[in-house]
């Protein structure tokens, strides 16, 4: 029987592109080309003998013998990482793999884990610190604080916080000239920008995090936002403003330190309160482990005693 088993890498490419119906989102999760993952699901083709994927203009859909397999397959991909993770358990036992997106990382989790250290000794604490999304199911990841993306219903997610988008800027460019002192103001200022267009997770942050998008909140529609700076790392755009280069778009929990510290400060009254927020995410599995336990109970605690948001 096992000769009629497709390779166990081209059933996982197939499983992949099912769920993104993107050769590009496939190769970014299982760290291969868009080449090689076409390959892999091209052999399983002419395994199982038919077609399972077809391009329908610039999209991808699925097959009815593609689409036949999809739910069992994405099961027993799930149970095979389960199983995988079982047998690491004692090599693990006082590991958590946590992944997080760069700017939360450095701007607010990694400050704090000293004082997780402090309380928990014996618990390693491993931060992967990237803009991929991450299969808690199948990747080597125990917890995962996203923003803005949902959870599949099965897992298990407690929010850290809502988030509050608003401008900042340094202190000397607040000071003038030219005066700063109404949102008309920006007319005259410098804005950055934070270019999101390679994130996989971006969607709905853009509703909140574009000029355009922000000042339509806050009913100022007729401002010019397209001059400026730009950026595909928010934490250079942060730098930027504490230069002094220009006025970026806040997110409080990120930038309460530098805010707190002087180095930014909020000129306007406008605030606007999001629909989105930062989540830490686990499975059911984890929630057995009780290390992983003590890591999102502190983790909640933390967030929990932060302070709230205060303008100039």
């Amino acid at each position: 029987m096992a000769n009629w088993i497709p390779s166990l890498n081209a059933l996982r490419a197939f499983e992949s592109v099912s769920r993104h119906l993107s050769y590009q989102y496939a190769a970014r999760e299982l760290n291969v080309t868009p080449a090689a993952v076409k390959q892999l699901v091209s052999k399983l083709e002419t395994s199982v003998g038919g077609k399972l994927i077809r391009r329908n203009g610039r999209t991808l859909e699925l097959t009815k013998r593609g689409n036949a397999a999809t739910e069992d397959l994405s099961a027993a991909m799930a149970y095979i990482a389960l199983s995988v993770r079982k047998m690491r358990t004692e090599k693990r036992e006082t590991r958590l793999i946590v992944s997080v997106e760069s700017s939360f990382a450095t701007a607010w989790l990694v400050p704090k884990l000293e004082q997780f250290r402090k309380v928990n000794p014996s618990i390693t604490v491993l931060v992967d610190s990237s803009q991929k999304i991450v299969d808690l199911d199948r990747d080597e990841v125990d917890i995962a604080i996203r923003y803005g993306v949902n959870s599949k219903e099965d897992w298990i997610s407690h929010r850290l916080f809502n988030d509050l988008v608003f401008p900042v800027c340094s202190p000397t460019l607040a000071a003038g000239p030219p005066s700063v002192q109404s949102l008309a103001d920006l007319a005259a200022i410098p804005l950055i920008h934070w270019n999101m267009s390679q994130l996989e997770w971006a969607h709905e942050a853009k509703r909140w995090f574009t000029w355009t998008n922000w000042l339509r909140h806050v009913g100022a529609n007729d401002l010019i936002t397209e001059k400026g700076l730009h950026f595909s790392d928010y934490g250079l755009a942060v730098q930027s403003a504490i230069a002094g280069q220009g006025m970026v778009l806040a997110s409080w929990p990120i930038l309460r330190e530098p805010i707190d510290a002087g180095l930014l400060i909020a000129p306007f009254l406008e605030v606007v309160s999001t629909d989105i927020g930062y989540d830490v995410v686990t499975t059911a599995y984890q929630q057995t482990r009780p290390e992983a336990v003590s890591f999102i109970d502190w983790l909640v605690e933390t967030a929990n005693q932060e302070i709230s948001f205060r303008v100039m």
